[in-house]
């Protein structure tokens, strides 16, 4: 069953995987790489170097599963982050997610404001040019 949803936290290796690794050798990346705890239940996204393939860890409900995504043709478009970075992790969305396996080139997507916490809250620009007070 699928069960990730906007609710989980999720973590992007910004490092091309061997796709050949699965359940034992991916949590060893998790741990020793990113630091993390792959029993935490967040999710764990992984690209190969031709970012033709995705393999996403999880732990679920009875045990960790583990997402494959492999592309017939094109290649997986990432989110924006600093590749020349040291990190070891790249901390992603839900929404991030999706629009990397429907295909979508996350620096070209448009979105639209939406609520903001109380600390980040400013007056911002509507794409009419209107101002709109938070």
């Amino acid at each position: 069953m699928f069960s990730l949803n906007d609710s989980d936290r999720y973590y992007f290796y910004p490092h091309p995987t061997d796709m050949r690794k699965s359940f034992y050798a991916l949590s060893g990346i998790v741990k020793n790489a990113m630091g993390r705890d792959v029993q935490s239940g967040d999710v764990f996204i992984f690209v190969n170097r031709s970012l033709t393939s995705m393999k996403i860890l999880h732990l679920e409900y009875g045990g960790l599963v583990i997402y494959n995504m492999k592309l017939e043709k094109g290649c997986l478009r990432l989110p924006d982050f600093d590749m020349d970075s040291d990190k070891v992790e790249v901390e992603s969305s839900w929404s991030d997610l999706m629009l990397m396996v429907q295909g979508i080139d996350p620096g070209k997507v448009n979105r639209a404001p939406r609520w903001v916490s109380e600390g980040k809250r400013a007056s911002r620009k509507c794409s009419e040019n209107r101002e709109i007070k938070s």
